[in-house]
């Protein structure tokens, strides 16, 4: 059965009635000791029964990084992965880009055009911190959020007086980034503007080929906010954020080069009001829409257009949700909106989806030591089924230095526009990938043009594509006494009904014809740990950890015990099931160590950051569809980032510094590291 707008009007009744009372609020705890991503309320960070990490203001800063992907790909368990556009996604707890949730003040980013959403549209400069929660949040979030959320907090005027800060770096590459970030406030009404420029000439490593690893971009963003207090209970907020890209765009067909542009266009408003009723209850009514545009051109050496491709995505959302305060337990409860739609080339025509949602959770705190946190949401969705997504997580902290955590949730992931409606022929090679509802027209389409030669027996599309969805398990604990902190945390996730291309048709020019479809299980299981260790208030040292085992379940328990191959130097060889090595693109070790050392008589700061990767497999190279020790791997390597910080006066810091100072690339398999890059900062506050 459909839930139906007029839930809204319900849920909006029910809170009138409930807050007649006027009442002021108890004391807030500090804002650098909250987060809220978790479980969308405030909780201090040490209670909370999730794995979460916080990435403060002043780590992006003393770390020198200029974008959203160059901070998380320093952090412990992520690690960025390029996709065949160059965008990167962010994988953690081995789980692709795909399922992990991207959300700036907690509201989600569109434009997955090959499935990850472009980090690097994102600047840090006006970032207050960053949350990230491992492990599944559907229960919160929906669809996306099956492997994790990642919430990008920006900075808001908190004083009244005018203040901000103007900044300029230039880095190897002749890549510029420049900032302002200006916030007022005076009484009730607070503004702030946020606007950046970067460009960048690209990079080129490979000098064998005329092609760069990257071309030459520049963009800008602006993000205006205004915050209006009609008085202590009554508070509004309207954001807005413009972010264009203009890029240089280049391809190489069959040994003719090609070249065009490429542009980015994004907008996104948020309109929130926060309305307390009285000190038990507390409501958010929120409006957010926005647009992601991509349009990119080709032409050859005459002129000619070769290839013109766009792509167009809307996400309407209005959201209610109202917070009860129970004595010393909070229940959280809304109810919203989701409207898509997709205009894309190789789309028949315009495509949407939309889904109406539910979702509860019950913070409860029987005694000062022992936290539950239990949940769930339900997504009422026009093109699959409906989906229930529960979660338990519990705290026990035994003292102020130890504690353990526990939780376990369901996780979903919706098929998206591209797995159920694309229709793409790739031009120079002729093979077709082919959306789940439109493959069996388009099929039918091909055998009556006499382009099939055959189709693959025993696939159908009878029955819609399922969603995705997971079991995610985690355990762990924290502790500290005097200088040192430790956190660790095991996890476990199981993926059903995976969605991946399969070969469905071949045709007559030997090309194949691809679809999607669910396959059986994948598994991930891992332990992180992160520790910190002061030597003294001036020298700390940071070690993080983690350890990675994924695999196709279906491989494990269908292996042929008798299984022959020809490796790369051409003889016969007999694999055995421990020569499986799991899934592609996977590190078993991933490490980071990072010190950090403060001369205070100089006002200085050294930070030093080396981060480690094993090897991981990246193709098949023997034809037995499955990645063991003799196919195509990346070998380990090492990253090493320094940065010096010099603060002057308390306005202005200059800050140098260098990225991958052992300059190690590898330009035909690794096309994110761009080899060594020195930088320099100035930044003014006032």
């Amino acid at each position: 059965m459909k839930i139906e707008v007029p839930l809204f009007a319900l849920f909006i009744f029910c809170q009138a009635v409930l807050g007649q009372e006027k009442d002021s609020i108890a004391s807030k705890e500090k804002l650098s000791e909250v987060v809220v991503t978790g479980t969308r309320t405030q909780r201090m960070l040490s209670t909370l029964p999730l794995p979460v990490t916080v990435i403060t203001s002043e780590a992006i800063i003393k770390s020198g990084v200029t974008r959203l992907n160059e901070i998380l790909n320093e952090q412990t368990g992520i690690i960025l992965i390029p996709d065949e556009s160059g965008f990167e996604g962010i994988q953690m707890q081995g789980l692709d880009a795909a399922y992990t949730m991207i959300l700036i003040d907690g509201v989600p980013l569109v434009g997955r055009t090959s499935g990850v959403l472009d980090l690097s549209r994102v600047s840090v400069g006006n970032i207050e911190r960053i949350e990230v929660v491992k492990g599944a949040s559907s229960a919160l979030y929906g669809s996306e959020a099956m492997g994790g959320v990642i919430n990008v907090i920006t900075k808001r005027p908190v004083k009244d007086m005018f203040s901000g800060s103007l900044s300029y770096r230039y880095a190897t590459f002749n890549t510029n980034d420049a900032n302002a970030n200006l916030l007022w406030k005076k009484k009730k009404f607070a503004a702030n503007l946020f606007t950046n420029y970067y460009a960048t000439d690209g990079y080129d490593l490979d000098k064998s080929s005329s092609l760069k690893n990257v071309e030459g971009y520049y963009n800008t963003t602006i993000q205006p906010k205004l915050y209006n207090d009609f008085s202590e209970n009554l508070k509004l907020i309207v954001s807005n954020r413009f972010f264009n890209q203009k890029a240089d765009n280049a391809a190489m067909i069959d040994s003719e080069t090609y070249i065009g542009e490429a542009k980015e266009n994004e907008w996104n408003s948020q309109i929130k009001l926060e309305h307390k009723w009285n000190s038990k209850v507390y409501s958010e009514y929120e409006l957010y829409t926005t647009n992601y545009k991509n349009d990119s051109f080709l032409k050859d050496e005459n002129n000619v257009q070769f290839e013109n491709t766009y792509y167009n995505q809307w996400l309407f959302r209005p959201e209610v949700r109202t917070t009860f305060s129970i004595k010393n337990d909070k229940l959280t409860a809304g109810v919203g909106l989701n409207y898509e739609t997709l205009d894309r080339t190789y789309f028949e025509s315009n495509v949407n989806f939309n889904s109406q949602y539910v979702f509860v959770q019950y913070d409860y705190n029987p005694t000062g030591k022992l936290n539950i946190l239990a949940g769930f949401r339900y997504d009422n969705h026009s093109e699959y089924a409906s989906q229930f997504s529960p979660k338990l997580a519990v705290n026990y902290k035994f003292n102020n230095n130890f504690s353990l955590k526990s939780s376990v949730g369901y996780g979903y992931k919706a098929p998206d526009f591209r797995q159920l409606f694309f229709d793409f022929t790739n031009p120079s090679v002729g093979y077709t990938v082919l959306g789940y509802n439109v493959a069996e027209a388009r099929l039918n389409e091909f055998e009556e043009q006499g382009q099939l030669l055959s189709r693959v027996a025993g696939i159908s599309f009878d029955k819609p594509l399922e969603a995705e969805s997971s079991i995610n398990f985690n355990f762990g604990g924290f502790y500290k006494k005097n200088k040192l902190k430790i956190d660790v945390n095991a996890f476990y996730n199981l993926i059903d009904n995976l969605i991946d291309t399969q070969v469905v048709a071949q045709k007559n020019n030997g090309q194949n014809i691809f679809s999607y479809t669910n396959f059986d299980k994948i598994f991930t299981y891992g332990v992180e740990f992160n520790s910190t260790y002061s030597f003294t208030k001036e020298f700390v040292v940071s070690l993080g950890y983690q350890y990675l085992m994924a695999n196709d379940k279906s491989v494990l328990d269908n292996f042929e015990e008798h299984q022959y191959i020809r490796n790369s130097q051409l003889p016969t060889v007999e694999i055995s099931k421990s020569d499986y090595f799991g899934l592609y693109n996977r590190s078993k070790h991933t490490a980071n160590i990072k010190f950090a050392y403060t001369i205070p008589k100089i006002k200085t700061d050294i930070n030093l950051r080396v981060f480690y990767r094993s090897k991981y497999g990246m193709f098949d190279t023997n034809s037995n569809q499955i990645l063991d020790k003799y196919d195509k791997f990346i070998s380990d390597y090492c990253i090493t980032n320094l940065a010096i910080t010099k603060n002057i006066a308390n306005q202005f810091m200059l800050q140098a510094g260098v990225n991958n100072l052992l300059n190690y690339t590898d330009p035909s398999q690794i096309s994110n590291l761009a080899g060594r890059q020195f930088f320099a900062r100035i930044q003014y506050d006032f």
